[in-house]
């Protein structure tokens, strides 16, 4: 039985347009994270009743492309409640709108907080869970608490300095009107885009060919970035696998008067390089030559590691009524 005035799921439909193809002709990883995103941000206010802000979005896998002219289903539900948090699993299916058969492209959790007119976080209603798959969901999110609170230690722990040597671009520019959410604030999808951006300019300039995102972990939202504000978004290479390329990327904003830039997300992604024909090829070795190389590797692969962790305990998809299959 749900709360009167409460919505824990929605989901939104329609057809993935030219606008959303990246340089690989599919649609591009930081658009399917701008979709995740305001999918997430609908259920979350529709739960809470209040406006909400995107605190983290985490464990991101792009299992398979979205083509252009498919039709897509981007669906959020609620599987956790904290004080004034939500989490929320948001899959993403895709398919021919011809058959309608559609097929899961990602699926990921982000975390909302509720915001009050004061400004500050406010409680939401207590979820509970009513079916098998979502009282599994429920009792992951609340296990993944303590792994997500490791991650941000070693993050915190990191160094990111002139003293590395790894490959890096910058991008910087305004915060535009365009790029605003429903509170007035930039909307957290356009700023995971942006380390899209940003992750791919460094990625493909290493691999020297064609490269596409694979994964994002860990994009945690510390403060909101504002209309107006001067945006730097630091991508740096951390870790070459056999086909991967890890890359962390910083996003700082602040006042464009006084040049002052405060970090506002942080976040982990995975480009693997591809061929002509899509398929995954070998990428360049990256040895790490300062100690500060050295130390962001080995950050690199204790992620790793915890996404493996995570990778063991996700359960089954939604059922098929839920996920998009038709």
């Amino acid at each position: 039985m749900r709360m009167a005035g409460t919505q824990p799921e929605v989901t939104l439909r329609f057809m993935a347009a030219p606008t959303d193809a990246g340089l690989t002709g599919t649609v591009d990883g930081g658009r399917v994270l701008e979709w995740i995103d305001k999918s997430g941000y609908a259920c979350a206010v529709g739960w809470a009743g209040t406006y909400c802000v995107t605190a983290y979005v985490g464990n991101i896998k792009f299992a398979q492309p979205v083509r252009i002219g498919d039709i897509v289903e981007v669906q959020s539900r609620l599987v956790y409640t904290g004080r004034s948090s939500m989490h929320i699993v948001t899959t993403v299916a895709s398919g021919d709108p011809r058959t309608g058969d559609l097929t899961v492209a990602t699926q990921c959790l982000s975390i909302f907080v509720a915001v009050g007119t004061d400004g500050r976080p406010t409680p939401v209603p207590t979820f509970t869970p009513v079916d098998d798959w979502e009282r599994e969901q429920h009792e992951i999110a609340r296990k993944r608490i303590d792994l997500r609170a490791d991650i941000e230690a070693s993050m915190a722990d990191q160094v990111y300095s002139d003293a590395g040597t790894a490959p890096r671009t910058v991008l910087r520019f305004l915060a535009a009107p365009t790029d605003i959410n429903w509170g007035g604030k930039v909307h957290g999808g356009t700023v995971m885009r942006w380390i899209d951006d940003a992750a791919h300019v460094v990625a493909s300039g290493w691999h020297g060919g064609r490269t596409i995102a694979a994964y994002a972990g860990g994009v945690r939202f510390y403060r909101p970035l504002l209309i107006g504000d001067l945006v730097e978004v630091d991508a740096r290479l951390v870790h070459t696998g056999t086909t991967s390329m890890h890359l962390s990327v910083h996003v700082r904003s602040g006042d464009p008067k006084t040049g002052e830039l405060n970090l506002t997300t942080h976040c982990m992604i995975v480009f693997v390089a591809l061929d002509e024909q899509n398929h995954k090829v070998a990428v360049r070795t990256w040895e790490p030559v300062s100690e500060e190389d050295a130390a962001l590797d080995e950050h690199a692969r204790y992620v790793i590691g915890v996404r493996e962790r995570l990778r063991r305990q996700v359960p089954a998809d939604p059922p098929a009524s839920r996920a998009g299959a038709r």
